[in-house]
């Protein structure tokens, strides 16, 4: 029996990778003050449309429901927040929230990226402005620290400067959308395929070309004005340098100018930005912007928001591999069948402690146990033997120590402090 295209198992060392994000993006959405949330896993396929136009079919799983309704499984939780934000008439404002979780796309299978696969997610809802775009950039970046990523940089652009750009050239105004996407495309394709896939879709070479001059100005804002030659943007042009004066200030050296940052998304409408690991072959950990423009669209009140959102798995992936923390727990072993009883007991007992601690269920002699408690990474073993526990004690050996004393069963758990708190073995 196999699987969907796409789709996997998550194994034991994954879960703890995803885990380990899990607690970290908690940690950093309490330093911002984001409150979690979880939306909806199903949406009506209404609203995506609504937000996406009908093409978002091609990209996600819908199906009917048994009450005869099109719905489909959520392909990011920026759509569920916004639309639970903009039904809350009594909202408080700026709101900042959050949610982590998994989401589904019928994407092609790529390098860390499954057609299930997890994301995290942060919104600032009624807040317009410089300083609420580089508070979610800047949690992007802290959230990548936080995982003890190092190398970490973040691209930022504007949308309508981009948009200003495209509109200029021959032909495109007709074809905006379609280079826009091009754009995006052409930070991880090269450019001559964009080109003639463009051409074959009947854009005109000049506007294409044009257009992936976005895709070169990069660095200070002026630099980045410069190689478009001044060009339109209006507003976007303050707007822009507004949000990197911020970064600057809040110390997110990281950070530069990509007019080439897009995203594919038509529903952004101001700043966005995308941020890599050093290994850029992976494609953006994470990216966002404002999009103001969505819960409206969503068939609620309009309301300013920005927001950022990052891939789980593609981020593990770019950790590469790292042993996983030990565990500071307590492994209870026994010797002989008659004394397994005992040693689930006594491991319940040290658990009503606050003592993380596992007795083994299976009949082992016991020096296998031990190994196997040592594989499991545990900290310290206590060992329910015949003649000790015939005494009312327990050995309690210290595996980072390698040393062993006989204690008083009742107080085993005082006995587990220093093991506990030892560090990794040598």
């Amino acid at each position: 029996m196999g699987l969907p295209r796409g789709m996997r198992d998550i194994g034991a060392d994954e879960a703890a990778g995803i885990e380990s994000v899990r607690a970290a993006f908690a940690g950093t959405c309490a330093l911002f003050g984001y409150t979690l949330v979880e939306p909806s896993t199903i949406e009506l396929l209404s609203t995506l449309e609504a937000k996406a136009g009908p093409s978002i079919r091609e990209d996600v799983y819908h199906f009917e429901d048994k009450g005869g309704r099109a719905v489909a499984l959520r392909f990011d939780m920026t759509v569920g927040m916004a639309r639970g934000a903009a039904g809350q008439r009594s909202l408080p404002v700026p709101a900042r929230m959050a949610a982590f979780g998994g989401v589904w796309r019928y994407d092609e299978p790529q390098r860390g990226r499954y057609r299930h696969f997890h994301q995290w997610n942060v919104e600032v809802y009624g807040a317009r402005g410089a300083e609420a775009d580089a508070e979610v950039a800047e949690f992007t970046v802290r959230m990548l620290e936080a995982l003890g990523m190092r190398g970490a940089s973040i691209e930022v652009s504007h949308r309508a400067i981009a948009e200003a750009h495209v509109r200029g050239l021959a032909g495109g105004p007709e074809h905006a959308a379609e280079l826009l996407r091009a754009v995006d495309r052409a930070q991880r394709r090269p450019e001559k395929a964009i080109v003639s896939e463009c051409e074959r879709r009947g854009i005109p070479r000049e506007a294409v070309e044009g257009a992936l001059l976005l895709a070169r100005a990069r660095g200070g804002v002026g630099e980045a004005r410069d190689a478009l030659g001044g060009g339109g943007g209006g507003a976007g042009w303050g707007e822009l340098g507004a949000v990197m004066d911020s970064l600057a200030r809040r110390g997110v050296e990281c950070a530069s100018v990509n007019l080439g940052i897009v995203r594919g998304l038509d529903y952004y409408s101001g700043t966005v930005f995308e941020a890599f690991g050093p290994d850029r072959s992976i494609g953006a950990l994470a990216g966002g912007g404002r999009y103001d423009s969505l819960s409206e669209a969503l068939g609620g009140q309009a309301m300013p928001a920005a927001g950022a959102a990052g891939g789980v798995e593609r981020t593990l992936a770019a950790l590469g591999a790292r042993e996983a923390p030990a565990r500071a727990h307590v492994a209870v072993v026994h010797v002989g069948d008659a004394l397994g009883a005992e040693a689930g007991a006594l491991a319940s007992r040290i658990r009503q402690r606050g003592v993380a601690a596992v007795a083994s269920l299976v009949q082992r002699p016991l020096a296998r146990q031990i190994a196997a408690a040592e594989r499991d990474g545990a900290r310290a073993v206590v060992i329910v033997a015949p003649r000790e526990w015939g005494e009312g004690k327990v050995v309690v050996r210290d595996m980072a120590a390698r040393t062993e004393s006989t204690v008083e069963a009742a107080s085993v758990h005082a006995a587990l402090g220093a093991a506990l708190s030892s560090g990794t073995r040598e």
